[in-house]
């Protein structure tokens, strides 16, 4: 009789990070289990450390990662629970909390970023809804554009 995996559960405040013109900021990369894949579009954030709230954690990935100053963080806009492989191929329930946040915009800074990230994250830009409707690209969640919309009223 074969072993079943437990899955391990991760919840993870993702933040849809919005400048001025109403732009989002994702970063490109791939998956430690899978490193040789093509990236994939992704929001800011991360795992909830223990302890931390879902905005707490929200504020620190988002300063660990971009770098960007005077964020202010808003309302949740949604949840969604998504299973991946590890770097180890055991399967983790991310229990992702996506919240909408603001800021003036400006260039990203990397100095922040855990050797994990540095190894896995290829890239990192200023989206516009549209831009991100019509690309070809792979992008998390596959319907990030049409929520976008739905939720800046277009």
């Amino acid at each position: 009789m074969s072993e079943v995996t437990p899955v391990r559960e991760r919840p993870t405040a993702r933040v849809l990070l919005l400048d001025a013109d109403d732009r989002i900021l994702l970063m490109k990369g791939r998956l430690p289990a899978s490193p040789d894949a093509q990236g994939v579009w992704f929001t800011i954030g991360g795992g909830i450390e223990p302890g931390e709230s879902v905005y707490e954690a929200a504020a620190r990935e988002v300063a660990e990662e971009t770098g960007l100053t005077g964020v202010v963080l808003g309302e949740i806009a949604w949840r969604a629970e998504v299973i991946l492989p590890d770097r180890k191929q055991r399967p983790v329930l991310f229990k992702n909390t996506f919240i909408l946040a603001r800021c003036a915009g400006g260039e990203a800074r990397r100095d922040g970023w855990r050797p994990l990230e540095l190894e896995f994250v290829d890239d990192m830009r200023w989206w516009s809804v549209d831009e991100l409707a019509a690309t070809e690209e792979a992008v998390w969640p596959a319907d990030l554009a049409a929520r976008l919309r739905a939720l800046l009223g277009r």
